[in-house]
């Protein structure tokens, strides 16, 4: 018999280019602030970018969608500024601390902000309000709290 297929290779963040649509509202995404986000649905190379982490989670949420749903990046706001997160900052979703309902403004309105670790998104909420989730834990009501 032949030999398996190798497997596919890390999917890794790519990189936003200066005219990348959002995936969701179609905003050119380099053009606003906050931390941006994309995913990678499984069969697809291509990662559906999105300008901020509200419209990935309204995509990855959508029951259409969660099935497909391979690997999944945010920005990790604790080491890349909030105006131009910088592409090498990318980290995993899944692993990262979530503030929501701060004063900080993102692309889509009232922003979500991601970070790699507690501290960093505790020490943005002392400052700048909001609550702490992990990624498990926001669903759509979650999600509807949030605004436009």
């Amino acid at each position: 018999p032949p030999p398996p297929p190798p497997p596919p290779a890390a999917q890794r963040a790519a990189t936003i280019e200066q005219g990348d649509e959002c995936h969701l509202c179609g905003m050119i995404i380099a053009q606003l602030p906050g931390p941006k986000a994309q995913l990678y649905e499984q069969g697809n190379p291509r990662a559906h970018k999105f300008c901020s982490i509200r419209d990935l989670l309204a995509y990855a949420l959508d029951p259409e969608h969660q099935h497909r749903i391979h690997s999944v990046f945010v920005h990790d706001m604790a080491i890349t500024p909030w105006d131009h997160p910088d592409d090498q900052t990318y980290i995993d979703a899944r692993q990262a601390w979530y503030v929501i309902g701060s004063n900080k403004r993102g692309a889509m309105g009232p922003g979500l902000a991601s970070f790699g670790d507690e501290a960093h998104a505790r020490a943005f909420m002392a400052s700048q309000g909001g609550r702490l989730y992990r990624y498990a834990q926001i669903d759509q009501a979650v999600l509807a709290q949030i605004g436009h």
